[in-house]
């Protein structure tokens, strides 16, 4: 489990994430199990996720600097699959925790790191989205886990900005024709308030 003055057992490869979000200018953010437990609710999780605003052609750069952190490619064919998912497979070698780093390019995920804060959890300082900026995040990917890590993030944070979260929520879910994207988020808002 996670704390919020913690990242054990993911400190390490979470400190490996942050120094190679830092060779990008801080163009990048921790998203996921470890920005949902430091901003919701402490709660297990296996692996590591990033966002990192970078072109797929930067992907061999970012194995290479990866690498160097000790993350490295988790498939044979690493960069191929970026190319055709937007997503680097890693693996922190010394603590076999899974790492993936999404490539961002949206206009909302740009906005996302640049309004991205530093977080202190124990020794280490990351780079989180704010509240709002995970909650989207996690609307988007809308499984029963983000769910629970949305109404999580919710109850901890009673001063949300909820016009950003709505605009944007309800943008994707025309984008990808799911309404349920924002009913579903629009209902934790709505609990958090009675």
């Amino acid at each position: 489990m996670i704390s919020p003055t913690s990242l054990e057992p993911l400190q390490a490869p979470v400190a490996a994430i942050q120094r190679l979000i830092e060779k990008y200018d801080d163009q990048g953010i921790i998203i996921g199990g470890v920005a949902a437990s430091l901003l919701g609710q402490p709660r297990l999780t296996a692996d590591a996720d990033a966002l990192l605003l970078l072109s797929i052609d930067e992907v061999p750069r970012l194995i290479a600097l990866a690498e160097a952190e000790g993350l490295h490619p988790r498939l044979p064919d690493a960069v191929d699959f970026a190319r055709r998912s937007r997503v680097v497979l890693l693996r922190h070698t010394e603590s076999g925790i899974d790492v993936d780093i999404s490539l961002g390019l949206l206009p909302f995920e740009v906005e996302a790191v640049e309004r991205s804060q530093e977080y202190r959890a124990g020794s280490v300082t990351v780079r989180l989205p704010t509240p709002e900026d995970l909650i989207i995040l996690k609307a988007v990917a809308h499984r029963p886990k983000d769910m629970l890590d949305i109404e999580a993030v919710i109850t901890a944070n009673p001063y949300l900005d909820k016009e950003r979260i709505g605009y944007w929520v309800q943008q994707f879910a025309e984008l990808l024709e799911m309404p349920e994207l924002w009913t579903d988020v629009e209902k934790l808002l709505h609990a958090a308030q009675a």
